[in-house]
């Protein structure tokens, strides 16, 4: 009888963490499906996609057009052509139920190729100190056979659901926390 009792319990001690695990891969695999979306998407330079991943209420801060013209600026610009190359994640932080929404901190690397080769040597020198400024000096290499760029950009996304099935995202750099404090809880805004 005490033997019954405790294999029930050790069984059933089992199946809890065996399906506490599994509820922890899906949602990391939802959300990593969501944010190789939103890189494809801009790989692919199906820019409006982009924006349809894009946390709704980033717009309140940012409307909307700003966001779809500095996205076409940045991907669409026929002197600077950059291209997603891979893509690798860091990490994917556990979902925390904040006021009625999931918020997971995503860190991503993203390897990015400019090409530069249409631009005057003074200009791709400037483009350079910018991307090292961004980036640091080990994340930018320049190819002057092919007068581009290459760039391993670590990235972070705040990504957030209500239902955990349907993620969106705002990229969590430091020049965009001042709009960021608008729209995310405090606690997350601490860990960017």
């Amino acid at each position: 009888m005490y033997k019954t009792r405790l294999l029930t319990l050790a069984f059933i001690i089992f199946s809890y963490i065996s399906f506490a695990q599994t509820k922890v891969k899906t949602d990391d695999q939802a959300i990593r499906k969501s944010v190789v979306y939103f890189a494809n998407t801009i790989k692919y330079k199906k820019l409006d996609q982009t924006v349809s991943c894009i946390y709704p209420k980033f717009f309140t801060v940012v409307p909307k057009d700003q966001v779809t013209q500095l996205l076409n600026m940045t991907y669409n610009n026929p002197f600077v052509k950059i291209d997603v190359q891979d893509m690798k994640f860091a990490s994917v932080g556990k979902p925390e139920l904040i006021d009625g929404e999931y918020f997971s901190l995503t860190s991503y690397y993203l390897k990015l190729k400019g090409d530069v080769s249409s631009m005057s040597d003074e200009m791709k020198n400037k483009i350079g100190e910018m991307l090292i400024a961004k980036y640091g000096k080990g994340s930018v290499k320049y190819l002057a056979k092919e007068g581009s760029y290459i760039i391993n950009a670590p990235m972070k996304a705040v990504v957030i659901s209500k239902d955990k099935k349907s993620w969106k995202l705002v990229l969590a750099e430091k020049e965009y926390k001042s709009q960021l404090k608008k729209i995310l809880p405090k606690k997350i805004l601490d860990k960017i």
